[in-house]
């Protein structure tokens, strides 16, 4: 069988990794025919948009997407084509498996967590009023007369919207990812203890929600006490399930127990479409040097294989990673004992390591 899978390589290193991680994904014997096209801060000359229509034209037709990191400007410019995707597809689980594998530094041998994410509600849903326009002004206004509570002038406001449908479906993701891939506890993450009417739906959804799955463990932390958790004693917890904003920051808190943005892949998942990238950015200054670690992207395109039932092939691909990881003689610089190591290999070369280990899977 064949698949159609959309692929956009991004910018920066973005093109780098991905064409690395596409010659991993081939190399396993999976036919794939990809549909190449082109989104991020570099197409906007040509397209006069950063995210072209044709791009999510080919994702709803494909319903599944190889996506390279984009580079979102920090603090002006275009609003981040990830969240955009995330929007327009309603891609509204972000799945961020966070494992060690023996080679990587580390201070947490054996780590091996899975960040669920929800993707579309809570600060990052871009409901924003910004500082010194009258709406703002006016909003500010409103809250003192009907709250009671002061806000500054010339504040900047978020609003954290959370609602029972969202927190309901991304818990349920949790729980069926959960029991799909043997997994024996699901921790639900919140601040309901302060934010009583927005984490507070949150917490009540999920413990409702968790009534349907009695095969699976289930409790709920509170964020801060959460970060405590997760540096001390990793070993305890198994999925975790995070209103958007902690989900973010909690995915990268995993991903530093295991080596890093690095090797941390990533899937963005809807009822009809998914897109699958490394987690780590565009890293311009990286970018056409050959240097960047493939690892996140090679495993991103496990994930992907796995999505589209090829689950031989995405074991496979996965132990060939493993496997030169471990014999720690054709990896780059980030994954040397030593980064100034000189036997520290490229991109492409760590790409042809774990090509020619799947033959020995």
């Amino acid at each position: 069988m064949e698949h159609v899978v959309t692929l956009i390589y991004g910018d920066g290193v973005g093109p780098e990794v991905m064409t690395a991680a596409r010659r991993c994904v081939e190399a396993t014997g999976v036919k794939i025919k990809w549909e190449v096209v082109e989104a991020g801060a570099e197409v906007i000359p040509k397209y006069g948009t950063p995210l072209p229509g044709k791009v999510l034209e080919s994702i709803r037709r494909n319903g599944v997407a190889f996506k390279g990191p984009i580079t979102t400007p920090v603090g002006s410019g275009f609003r981040s084509v990830n969240v955009a995707l995330r929007k327009e597809l309603d891609l509204y689980a972000c799945l961020r498996p966070c494992k060690w594998y023996p080679g990587v530094r580390s201070r947490y041998p054996g780590v091996d967590l899975v960040v669920v994410r929800e993707n579309t509600e809570d600060l990052y849903a871009g409901i924003e009023y910004e500082a010194g326009k009258p709406e703002t002004e006016e909003f500010i206004k409103f809250v003192k007369e009907r709250k009671k509570v002061a806000i500054r002038e010339g504040s900047g406001i978020s609003l954290k919207p959370i609602s029972p449908a969202a927190s309901e479906r991304i818990v349920r993701f949790a729980f069926n990812y959960a029991r799909r891939n043997g997994r024996k506890k699901v921790t639900a993450v919140h601040k309901a203890n302060i934010m009583k009417f927005s984490d507070g739906v949150f917490l009540e959804t999920a413990r409702r929600v968790t009534a349907e799955f009695p095969d699976i463990a289930f409790e709920d932390r509170i964020v801060d006490n959460m970060c405590m958790q997760l540096v001390q004693k990793p070993e305890l917890y198994d999925v975790i399930v995070a209103p958007n904003l902690y989900g973010d920051i909690l995915s990268d808190l995993c991903a530093g127990l295991v080596g890093g943005l690095g090797v941390a892949p990533g899937a963005n998942i809807g009822d009809h479409a998914a897109i699958f990238e490394p987690t780590h950015g565009s890293a311009p200054r990286y970018a056409g040097k050959n240097r960047v670690n493939p690892t996140a992207a090679v495993l991103s395109g496990v994930l992907m294989l796995r999505h589209l039932g090829e689950l031989e092939a995405a074991r496979k691909l996965e132990g060939a990673v493993a496997a030169v990881i471990k014999e720690g003689k054709r990896v780059t610089y980030d994954l040397k004992p030593d980064p100034e190591d000189p036997t520290a290999v490229g991109t492409s070369e760590m790409a042809d390591a774990i090509i020619e280990a799947l033959d020995r899977m």
